[in-house]
């Protein structure tokens, strides 16, 4: 089941006027959205409802399939108005689509239910009219909210910096400002997207969106840092965070920016360390962003990475970006590769080193006999010249795996 996040802000009484005044004109539902299609603002019914209008007044915003259906109709970049489909799939009607810009800002949508695909001459100029004095009226609202999101964005990545003393200070701002609580459990998580094809604003809201819910709840006060690619979630908390608690909230925002943002975004997660002192805020991020890092490269994790589960490669991750080739994988294993059979006997070495050397639980999880096992180990031997009874030779073996997996596609087949 999908786990709703925070919806949009409110609109203003002003913007709520305006929506309920163009709809009365019009006789016909009328919202205001924001750019992510989330509901701001809504008017009353007109005999035009739909099972979507329904869903979102009851939740607070549409459901997922609907958002990415609308989204996917491409209105946050339509220069014009225009209509959109309806889906009976979904439930959704056709509706009126206009953009609402100010000073090539994206503010919101204003969306008018329109079974018919058609307008009158009248109705589109009142529509018209209402769009320009909502988007001048939002664009106000979007100035003040953009300031009180500089602010933190600069308090929290003051927090999660190297600098000593900048942290200091950002610690005693926060403070001051009642941003920050007498919490120490520190949980720090990196979002980071790949935008080849998304428009920055979009990935920026996108982000903004799904990390919100986040900064306020029952057991945690938190700050978010938001870039073009890469956001930062600083949470202060009361207690150690349960590591279902964690999951759950990782698959939550992944699950919001999958909705936002089109497949070539890409979204991964890094969570860092759990630490007990806001002083300690660096470190859970630098974590972080390793984690990140194995989210990227490593399919098994699904988009989500945490430092706490990461072992071995959490060390490994560290080396620089250039250094992470096939030149880290040791001779013998790249001779056992490319033998006759290697992908087989490679398997099996990495399942005979997971297990901790174990011939009885090898043996049960590739699903053969002990003696089949005994014979690929010697061959294994035979062909690295490595002794697997060496407590060296396997950590070379085991290191020399690991390292295989976090190589690129293109490299890790020559593992």
């Amino acid at each position: 089941m999908t786990v709703r996040l925070q919806r949009a802000r409110p609109g203003s009484p002003e913007l709520q006027a305006l929506v309920d005044e163009l709809a009365e004109r019009l006789g016909r539902s009328v919202a205001v959205d924001d750019p992510l299609v989330r509901m701001v603002c809504t008017s009353r019914h007109f005999g035009d409802e739909d099972p979507v209008r329904i869903g979102t007044l009851l939740q607070g915003r549409a459901d997922n399939a609907a958002i990415r259906y609308v989204l996917d109709q491409g209105v946050t970049q339509w220069p014009r108005p225009g209509f959109i489909d309806g889906r009976h799939d979904l439930g959704l009607l056709p509706r009126y689509v206009v953009p609402l810009r100010e000073r090539g800002h994206l503010l919101g949508l204003l969306v008018v239910v329109v079974p018919e695909k058609t307008l009158a001459d009248e109705e589109t100029r009142a529509i018209a009219g209402a769009a320009e004095a909502m988007a001048a009226l939002m664009y106000g609202e979007w100035i003040a909210a953009d300031t009180r999101k500089s602010d933190e964005r600069d308090l929290a990545l003051a927090l999660v910096g190297a600098d000593v003393a900048a942290r200091t200070t950002a610690r005693r701002r926060g403070e001051e400002r009642g941003l920050l609580g007498a919490a120490e459990h520190v949980l720090v998580t990196v979002v980071q997207l790949s935008c080849g094809t998304e428009l920055v604003h979009r990935s920026e809201a996108a982000l903004w969106a799904a990390l919100e819910g986040y900064r306020q709840t029952r057991s945690a006060q938190g700050l978010i840092a938001i870039g073009k690619e890469r956001a930062v979630l600083l949470q202060l908390r009361d207690r150690p965070p349960h590591p279902d608690e964690v999951a759950a909230q990782t698959a939550r925002i992944l699950d919001e920016l999958r909705t936002f943002l089109d497949p070539s975004a890409d979204p991964v997660i890094g969570v860092g360390g759990r630490h007990t002192t806001l002083d300690d805020a660096w470190t859970s991020y630098e974590q972080a962003l390793v984690a990140a890092r194995a989210a990227r490269r490593l399919p098994s994790l699904k988009g989500a990475g945490d430092w706490e589960l990461l072992g071995e490669l959490g060390v490994l991750l560290q080396l620089p970006e250039h250094a992470l080739n096939a030149s880290l994988l040791p001779k013998p294993l790249r001779t056992l590769t490319e033998s006759h059979g290697g992908d087989r006997l490679r398997d099996t070495l990495r399942c005979f080193l997971d297990h901790a050397g174990s011939i009885p639980r090898t043996a049960e999880t590739l699903g053969i006999h002990r003696t089949s096992l005994y014979y690929r180990l010697r061959q294994i031997q035979e062909i690295t010249g490595l002794d697997l009874d060496d407590g060296a030779h396997r950590l070379t073996l085991h290191l020399g795996l690991r390292v295989g997996e976090l190589l690129a596609p293109s490299t890790a087949g020559a593992v």
